[in-house]
């Protein structure tokens, strides 16, 4: 009789797992407007501030408990927006954006406090989309950085396609990278693909 309930209680919660969904890439690739785009489709706020100027995620943002419904199924998801990975972070690249340079200066503190801490939430992360532009080269330092401390963690990584719906867009180039990897094609800012996108999580995770 103990067995049993023991049994039942283990399906019970492995059903109601939470997955804490990492979102990683170059800054400006598109992760907070895809954090937003599914934080607002399931439960109508945005999780992060979105901006032309890059690293304006600096610090990790947190949505607890994001509910996505796929096929008929449930997946409860932490969404973790990470701030932008770069091998460098100059102040006078945000001059070029109109900001004082005291301001640039504090931005590019704050960028790289905020690289620091996305790569120790590794440690906290179930999964993790890794956003790439489709329009730019995907072959980057930053890009093999991130995905080889994902696999070195066997962290399971779907990569996002993202922007297809500008003209310079190459999803090829993206898979000719990296052919070990699923693959998706989105527009986080128009919201195509987000269904393919929700059932390659579910079939990660799951």
């Amino acid at each position: 009789m103990l067995d049993g309930f023991f049994r039942w209680f283990t399906r019970l919660f492995k059903k109601k797992k939470v997955i804490s969904l990492g979102f990683y890439g170059s800054p400006n690739a598109g992760k907070s407007t895809l954090a937003n785009r599914i934080c607002e489709e399931w439960t109508g706020q945005p999780i992060s501030k979105v901006s032309e100027i890059p690293h304006e995620t600096r610090t990790v943002q947190k949505k607890e408990k994001v509910v996505v419904k796929v096929d008929g199924k449930e997946l409860i998801m932490n969404i973790l927006d990470m701030p932008g990975i770069a091998t460098k972070v100059d102040y006078r690249d945000f001059v070029d954006y109109g900001m004082s340079v005291e301001e640039s200066q504090q931005r590019a503190r704050e960028a790289t406090k905020g690289i620091i801490e996305a790569i120790k939430w590794l440690e906290h992360v179930d999964a993790a989309l890794v956003v790439m532009d489709s329009t730019q080269d995907p072959y980057t330092q930053v890009n093999i950085t991130i995905l080889g401390n994902l696999e070195a963690r066997n962290i399971p990584v779907i990569i996002v396609a993202n922007k297809i719906d500008l003209k310079k867009s190459n999803l090829e180039k993206i898979k000719e990278a990296f052919p070990q990897h699923s693959i998706v094609a989105i527009s986080a800012l128009k919201g195509e693909g987000m269904q393919q996108l929700y059932k390659t999580i579910a079939g990660k995770v799951k």
